[in-house]
């Protein structure tokens, strides 16, 4: 009896982790991405309370500009180039930086572009497909 309630459980675990991987990337909402953000930021610097709340606002407004630039290029149908994305997006990234600049020292600036930015981006599944 023990045994059949141990496959069953394992069963409906490794169900559940197969099926949320196949579900893919999870658009995360503007609020989601600050909070990962935000943790981020608190355990690299341990900012004061202050700070972290302009550092959320920073990049609250990054993430509401990114999204309504997507919308509009997604908006005309099909795939959107990603190097015309990118292009309009490196704006919003660069004004971004600036705030970010005021807001915390060059050493955490530095930490920022070289560990912490790199870690948010998302990770990208190749399946032998290459476009």
């Amino acid at each position: 009896m023990k045994t059949k309630i141990t496959v069953m459980i394992s069963s409906l675990i490794l169900l559940a982790v197969v099926a949320n991987a196949q579900a893919g990337f999870q658009h995360r909402t503007v609020e989601e991405r600050v909070q990962v953000v935000q943790q981020k930021f608190d355990s690299a610097f341990k900012l004061d309370k202050s700070k972290l709340a302009d550092v959320d606002s920073v990049f609250a407004n990054y993430y509401r500009g990114q999204e309504k630039l997507r919308e509009e290029m997604m908006s005309g149908g099909g795939q959107p180039d990603f190097q015309a994305m990118r292009e309009k997006m490196q704006p919003l990234m660069d004004e971004r930086d600036k705030k970010l600049q005021d807001i915390i020292t060059a050493d955490q600036f530095k930490t920022w572009k070289e560990a912490i930015e790199p870690s948010l981006r998302p990770r990208r599944q190749n399946n032998g497909n290459n476009r």
